[in-house]
């Protein structure tokens, strides 16, 4: 079975009217675990991430001032969050979640962070609720220590992953794909190795027809040994920050591809949750679950 890092981040402060449901944080190992999806010995709850992990990804200034709660004015009205002791051990546990993960991947084929896919943090500034990149500091972490030679980002949030396209600009051992909303936050995108940017209004038959055609020849060309994806579920036509028209089954078909095409040529894959802000809750955790349906069903 595969590994799955969980920690209640659920419990941590958000400013008043924000509209991320964190409660999801807490709903959705409930939900794997009624549906025996997931068994309790297959959480595990991550502990700190070490700054030099950080430090790998991250501007060294940026980090400490982050950890330590220096952060200026500007830069935390850019995050979203309130600058505080507990938001920075958040974050630091939810890195290593996804570094710990990917390490378990190496044996399981496959592991999870219920939370994670950070990936508006840049390399010197957080932004969009996101203040460390989880995928960056792992791949950072699987190149230095030779556990990977080639890395695949495959990031399908509706919005685009431009702090890992920026913390990986220069660094060819890593290829960054990003399919995502044209008109969507970030308002000035920027540049991944493979840019898909939809029109809004997008459903499932252009959406699949699109990942189905990239995907193969992605893996061919670029020949990775480690995957990390995104699997944010804010492309559902429920969305309300989305503008895209994709269906829970349309949603649900993405992740198999996505899962499938790794477990076919045997690359290990660690997967971060990402958005998704649908007005029901129920829905969301639905379609975050059908990520661990589709991965119970292939590996």
């Amino acid at each position: 079975m595969f590994a799955v890092a969980y920690h209640p981040v659920y419990r941590y402060p958000v400013p008043e009217g924000h509209r991320f449901p964190m409660e999801k944080y807490e709903l959705l190992p409930l939900q794997l675990l009624r549906e025996g999806i997931v068994a309790r010995k297959d959480f595990f709850i991550p502990g700190l991430a070490d700054i030099s992990c950080i430090y790998a990804a991250h501007d060294r200034d940026y980090a400490d001032r982050f950890i330590g709660g220096k952060l200026s004015a500007q830069e935390i009205r850019r995050i979203g969050f309130e600058q505080t002791p507990l938001l920075a051990e958040r974050e630091l546990r939810l890195v290593s979640g996804t570094l710990e993960g990917a390490l378990k991947a190496k044996g399981r084929g496959i592991a999870f962070n219920i939370a994670g896919g950070t990936h508006h943090a840049c390399w010197d500034h957080g932004e969009g609720f996101c203040m460390i990149n989880d995928q960056a500091v792992a791949a950072r972490y699987l190149l230095d220590h030779r556990e990977a030679r080639k890395i695949l980002i495959i990031d399908l949030d509706v919005h685009q992953g431009n702090g890992t396209a920026d913390i990986f600009r220069n660094e060819g051992r890593v290829f960054t794909f990003s399919m995502h909303g044209k008109h969507n936050y970030p308002f000035r995108k920027e540049q991944s190795d493979l840019d898909i940017p939809l029109e809004d209004g997008t459903g499932d038959s252009v959406y699949l027809k699109l990942l189905q055609d990239i995907l193969p020849k992605l893996i061919d060309g670029e020949r990775p040994d480690f995957i990390f994806y995104q699997a944010g579920v804010d492309i559902l036509y429920t969305d309300k920050m989305g503008r895209m028209s994709c269906t829970l089954n349309g949603c649900r078909d993405r992740d198999e591809l996505v899962l499938y095409t790794a477990f076919k040529h045997g690359i290990p894959l660690q997967c971060s949750m990402g958005g998704g802000y649908s007005a029901e809750i129920k829905t969301i955790i639905e379609a975050h679950a059908n990520t661990y349906r589709v991965a119970g069903e292939i590996y």
